[in-house]
């Protein structure tokens, strides 16, 4: 990482509908805006499945205040299999992750961790998927009516930022390869684990397109268990939840060789279709602020609907309070001719690129937000050009797929 001191403890939170509301009439607005997100409410029940979704609908240009943190969870439509009802959102009830959760077939589930080392000097970027979403062979089974299981493609990314370069791994596994129960997720030769007070994350993959070896453990140890989930669509088919957003990290790799500790954070996202079938783009961006907590915003835009903007700050205490977002301010597009705008109080600082895809991009961004000038970790997602079919052939040199099983060397 070019930047000394990209510290960011990042926290992804949707909760405010911008324009005219497709909520149901069943939401929570009644309730009282402080609630506890202590794990063990009363109020929220997140091992029971409920009829619709219950979460908190702040106003359009809402004032801060606290919002609910304790497990909203809403059904998932097409996961009535007769499969683990009690994991939703990729966690167990005490905000802790699960990983035998239902996915259906065509829709997905993923895990993601992010770090950067408190010299700044190092990040990551890991996501462990079950129906690799990004996947151009899950896609193309799926545009063909095959009705693939989500467990034949799962696949382990794995992004480093050193100063000595950059690593990238996303090889695709079949059912076969991959073995998930409660507390472990195995995925060819690695593996996901949680032991009860941290996530261990054992990676053994074949960096492309360079074909240099990854290898070792990232270990994240979190400050506080969220148990929260709410939808990111107006038909409520993605939902999205942080699990630990304040979390330390230690990273012990042999390949390529680095020891290092920092912040990390960890969220899941889980859906019933594509991205594409939702979603035209969608900008999000967190801050790290001076007393810890993190701002949020993610700026979600879909092909018949009205754009859902979504401000919130996540505590060190588990409080979430909505503001309201700032000013989109555009940002040059990428190499690749992506549009992105990000969220600041005033105009844009230095841009630190991580990645650059035809349909992702990934940066570092000096903005202003909540009043601090910060350094925002920002992402844009282009659904549209993700299901364009020149970009779903370019795929498979970055994201390679392996037919056959392999024993994990991870037990």
């Amino acid at each position: 990482m070019r930047d000394s001191n990209l510290f960011f403890n990042q926290t992804l939170w949707p909760a405010t509908r911008n324009g005219p509301s497709a909520h149901h009439s069943n939401t929570s607005s009644g309730f009282s805006s402080t609630i506890s997100s202590h794990r063990g409410s009363p109020i929220w029940a997140s091992d029971s499945r409920m009829d619709a979704s219950i979460h908190q609908v702040p106003s359009k240009n809402p004032d801060s205040r606290p919002i609910s943190g304790g497990g909203e969870c809403a059904p998932r439509a097409g996961s009535t299999d007769g499969g683990n009802v009690g994991a939703i959102g990729g966690r167990s009830s005490d905000g802790s992750p699960r990983f035998d959760q239902v996915v259906n077939s065509g829709g997905y589930l993923w895990w993601y961790v992010d770090a950067l080392s408190d010299d700044g000097q190092f990040g990551l970027s890991l996501i462990a998927f079950v129906g690799s979403v990004f996947s151009p062979y899950y896609a193309k089974a799926i545009r063909k009516g095959a009705n693939p299981l989500a467990m034949n493609h799962c696949a382990l990314n794995v992004a480093l930022y050193t100063p000595k370069g950059k690593y990238w791994s996303m090889t695709e596994r079949p059912q076969e390869s991959v073995k998930r129960g409660a507390k472990e997720f195995v995925i060819g030769p690695s593996a996901v684990h949680w032991d009860g007070q941290a996530l261990h994350i054992d990676i053994d993959e074949w960096a492309v397109p360079i074909f240099k070896k990854i290898k070792g453990r990232v270990s994240v140890y979190p400050e506080y268990l969220f148990n929260f989930s709410t939808p990111l669509d107006p038909k409520a088919r993605h939902h999205w939840g942080p699990i630990a957003p304040i979390s330390r990290v230690k990273v012990n790799l042999s390949n390529p060789a680095q020891s290092w500790s920092g912040h990390a954070y960890v969220d899941s996202n889980e859906g019933v279709e594509p991205i594409a079938n939702a979603f035209t783009e969608w900008d999000w961006s967190r801050g790290h602020m001076s007393d810890g907590s993190c701002a949020v915003v993610y700026d979600c835009q879909f092909p018949e609907d009205d754009d859902n903007v979504l401000a919130l700050r996540f505590l060190k205490n588990g409080i979430i309070e909505s503001f309201q977002a700032p000013p989109r301010q555009l940002i040059p597009k990428t190499v690749w001719g992506i549009s992105r705008r990000l969220r600041s109080e005033c105009s844009l600082g230095n841009i630190d690129q991580l990645e650059d895809t035809p349909f992702y991009q990934r940066a570092v961004i000096e903005n202003q937000i909540l009043g601090e000038n910060v350094k925002s970790f920002h992402e844009t997602l282009n659904a549209t050009r993700f299901n364009s079919r020149w970009v779903q052939s370019l795929l498979p040199w970055r994201m390679p797929r392996l037919n056959h099983a392999i024993r994990s060397s991870v037990d």
